[in-house]
Formats: C-alpha cells, sequence, structure tokens
C-alpha cells in the first residue's frame, strides 16, 4: 500500500494554502436515489445546512471519496435528481473555485473524463448537467502552505484494500446485483465488500502508521470511524462519514488550525428542533503536525 500512497502523493495537484485559508472535509455521503435504500436521506436536511453555513463563511469544500452510491446505483442523473437542492449547493462553491472532490471506491467511475463531462457537465438541454461544467475529479489532493511548506495529503483511504480497489468492479458487481436486491427482501447477508468494525480499525492503523513515517499530515475517509491522532501519536485524520444516525462528521481547517466537528439536529428549550455544529477535538495548531 505505501508504494501506491508514495505515487499517489507525487502525483497530486498542488493547492497552495495559508493561515487564512477555510476548509471544509467530508466524505462517504452515499448520495443514493431518495428511495429505502438511500443511507444519504435521512442525514440531508442537516448536511445541506452544514453546506449553507460553510458556503456563507467562506469555506472551500473538499470531498474525499463516496459522494455518490454508484455501486447500488447505476444512474448518477436518478442522484442528481433525488438531491438536487444538495447538488445546486455544491454547485455554488464550484462556480465560485471553492470546491474539490475526489474519487473512492463507491464512485470511482468519476474518474473517467468522459464521465464527468457527460453526467456532471455541459449538457446545455439540461440545468442539472451542467452543475460542474470541466470538473476533474481526482484520486488524491495535497495542500501545502505557503510559509512553512507544510503538507496535508488527502485521499479517500480505499487504496491497496483488495476488492474496494484492484478489485472493485467485482464488488460493484455483487453489491448491485447480489447483496442489494437479497437486502431488498430482507435478508441480511454480509458482504465482503462491507467495512467491519475490526477492518476500519486496520486501515485506520494502515494509514496512521504510513502518515507516522512520513512528513505530512493525511486525511483519509472510507471507515466511516472518525481519527483525530494527538501531535505526539501521529499526523493522521479520519473525517468519519455522513450517513451515521443523526448526525454528519467532518475535518475542519481554519486560521492555521485543525477540528474535528459533527452536525447534529438538537431540541431547544420548546422542544424545537435546530441543527448544530459540535467540535468533537481541536482546534490544535496544524505546526504541531508538520514535520
Amino acid at each position: 500500500m505505501n508504494k501506491k500512497l508514495n505515487k499517489l502523493y507525487y502525483n497530486s495537484l498542488v493547492i497552495p494554502i495559508d493561515n487564512d485559508s477555510r476548509f471544509i472535509i467530508f466524505s462517504d455521503c452515499h448520495r443514493g436515489q431518495g428511495n429505502s435504500s438511500d443511507n444519504f436521506s435521512p442525514n440531508q436536511t442537516i448536511y445541506n445546512a452544514a453546506l449553507d453555513y460553510y458556503y456563507k463563511n467562506n469555506y472551500t469544500y473538499i470531498e474525499i471519496g463516496d459522494g455518490d452510491e454508484l455501486w447500488e446505483n447505476r444512474r448518477i442523473d436518478d442522484i442528481i435528481e433525488a438531491h438536487s437542492d444538495t447538488f445546486l449547493l455544491l454547485s455554488k462553491f464550484y462556480k465560485e473555485n471553492r470546491l474539490y472532490m475526489i474519487y473512492g471506491n463507491h464512485d470511482m467511475v468519476k474518474k473517467s473524463k468522459s464521465f464527468c463531462k457527460n453526467k456532471f457537465c455541459n449538457k446545455k438541454q439540461s440545468s442539472r448537467h451542467s452543475l460542474f461544467p470541466g470538473i476533474v475529479i481526482r484520486e488524491s489532493l495535497l495542500l501545502r502552505h505557503k510559509q512553512n511548506r507544510g503538507e496535508i495529503f488527502l485521499l479517500h483511504g480505499h487504496q491497496g484494500d483488495l476488492i474496494n480497489d484492484t478489485l472493485w468492479p467485482l464488488g460493484r458487481w455483487m453489491v448491485r446485483y447480489l447483496w442489494t436486491p437479497l437486502e431488498s427482501i430482507g435478508l441480511q447477508i454480509p458482504s465482503i465488500t462491507a467495512i467491519t468494525h475490526k477492518k476500519s480499525m486496520k486501515i485506520n492503523l494502515s494509514l496512521s502508521n504510513y502518515a507516522k513515517e512520513s512528513n505530512f499530515i493525511l486525511i483519509a475517509g472510507h471507515t466511516h470511524k472518525a481519527v483525530f491522532s494527538k501531535p505526539s501519536d501521529s499526523s493522521y485524520f479520519n473525517d468519519g462519514c455522513c450517513v451515521s444516525s443523526g448526525f454528519i462528521t467532518g475535518i475542519e481547517i481554519s486560521k492555521g488550525s485543525i477540528s474535528l466537528i459533527r452536525w447534529s439536529s438538537k431540541p431547544n428549550s420548546q422542544n424545537i428542533l435546530f441543527i448544530v455544529k459540535d467540535i468533537l477535538e481541536g482546534p490544535l495548531n496544524l505546526n504541531l503536525y508538520f514535520k
């Protein structure tokens, strides 16, 4: 895995940043068709409220993989239609050069330039297909600080996982034509593509060890398990996911510091639900992690 990650690092698009830069990093939204198997739908209102906040507060949005569930679903058109409000919000970021996307194993088809051109962009007869004209969706990104040259390496985190990386077409076939139909009739059969607790711990440990050996901060998703390392332990972070029951988690970078945040809905004193952001870890200065 390390060889593949090293190659990605050296071939990543470099984005210059400074202490005034603001980023919100989400992953694993798994946006679906709005049906019963759409794990994103229950959190869509929370997610959209978070997007609105970050847009109004001048953050750049970075999605580090599995934004759309394109293993279970064949057509991105149906996903865009089901979550049109979400895509319009994302489009606002893109039009102001404040949006970057990385593909993961569940939306790896986005690495194809023709997919992005034909599905997201440049179809004049339908405005929903020109949400991100000219977008290039990459496997990794590298944020590099202008002053101290500190670096933040961003990827999804599936790299090196055989069934979710090298054999991803097989994984997609099994999910789309075997497990999803069985689940639709009430049969719960464990999928070899699923990220179990044991597997997520193993992946997070591997990525954490890789970060320890490197001279940069590493931020990933994929495992759906948030990680916020102490500077003395590692420089690895995981943003969690947007499909947990009742909340979403992400990584904020602002004012030269990094935080793990959670958005959820809570009742006020009148038992009226409102959407709130909580800081779970941090903020800690990035310089504590730069080597």
